[in-house]
């Protein structure tokens, strides 16, 4: 029998991280996300829900998610999920806890905080993309395309032909 288990979420972070290391120089992110659904009632008012899902992250990642992101950031994180289990040391039940222990990461908007800035992601490295795309756009325009205006005129001045 063939079992899945994989996760994508999409939502903001709910507080400043903090990056640790283990013994062997590993380093570990732990970050809150809430992840919203919107949805409408029977009465066909609108409701909101909120999720709060807590994430790890491991190595590479975790470095650069405390290095780029903060508080209200926007972020895509792939991964599992894993169950952790323990017992209390103060009442001794035995507890457990679902997390998502993330594989991939994408950053989500620009630098400058809050999620609702639109824009894109694009993988780990994404800070550094975007700080030097708009420099190349500046460098050199795109260029022209063949046949471009002539080609559109054509087609508004024909309206019995379609190009398809």
């Amino acid at each position: 029998m063939a079992n899945v288990n994989k996760v994508m979420l999409l939502g903001n972070i709910t507080r400043d991280l903090e990056v640790r290391y283990t013994p062997k120089g590993t380093a570990v992110c732990d970050l809150g996300m809430a992840v919203n659904r919107i949805r409408t009632g029977d009465n066909g008012e609108r409701i909101e829900e909120v999720t709060y899902v807590d994430v790890t992250l491991w190595g590479r990642q975790a470095e650069l998610a405390g290095q780029y992101l903060a508080k209200g950031r926007s972020v895509f994180i792939e991964g599992r999920l894993q169950l952790d289990q323990w017992d209390d040391k103060t009442t001794g039940q035995k507890r457990q806890r679902l997390r998502v222990v993330g594989e991939n990461m994408q950053f989500i908007g620009g630098q400058g905080g809050g999620g609702n800035q639109g824009g894109g992601g694009g993988g780990a490295k994404a800070p550094q993309q975007e700080q030097s795309a708009p420099l190349q756009q500046e460098q050199s325009p795109p260029p022209p395309s063949q046949g471009g205006a002539a080609a559109a005129d054509s087609f508004d001045n024909d309206s019995d032909d379609i190009p398809f």
